[in-house]
């Protein structure tokens, strides 16, 4: 079980590992053991998550998330298997805690009066410099 939040927890069957061969440098380490490690989860199938949880993973997910909504991760930094696994399932709870959290509504402002006036000084200064630019007057 893989908790994510107090009220968001994803099952094991819910996740399924594949391990391939690492990219990049590491010579011969890297050429013949499938150290890392690609994390698969279904995300639009998923009955763990709550449907606004659900539309910001899509969001925030970009193009980790293919077409059908499950989320692929792959983690290849470290040269084991077991820490590759425990890197990937870091990431996937950091992407899904980050998915939970609404956003704050945003509050209506206007400008203050001194906001508004000290932008129409800088505008006319601005105006002032630029007019000076040109060629004299006869």
């Amino acid at each position: 079980m893989l908790e994510v939040t107090r009220t968001i927890a994803i099952p094991e069957e819910e996740l399924s590992f594949e391990f391939v061969t690492s990219s990049g440098p590491g010579g011969q380490n890297v050429n013949k053991v499938a150290t890392a490690a690609v994390l698969r989860f279904d995300a639009a199938g998923s009955p763990s998550l709550p449907g606004p949880v659900k539309e910001r993973l899509r969001a925030l997910a970009g193009s980790r998330m293919s077409a059908e909504g499950v989320v692929l991760i792959k983690a290849q930094r470290y040269r084991s298997q077991d820490r590759n696994r425990a890197d990937a399932l870091a990431r996937l709870t950091a992407l899904l805690a980050a998915a939970a959290v609404p956003p704050r509504p945003r509050t209506p402002t206007r400008p203050s009066r001194a906001a508004k006036e000290r932008r129409l000084e800088a505008k006319s200064r601005r105006s002032t410099t630029k007019r000076l630019r040109g060629r004299p007057l006869d």
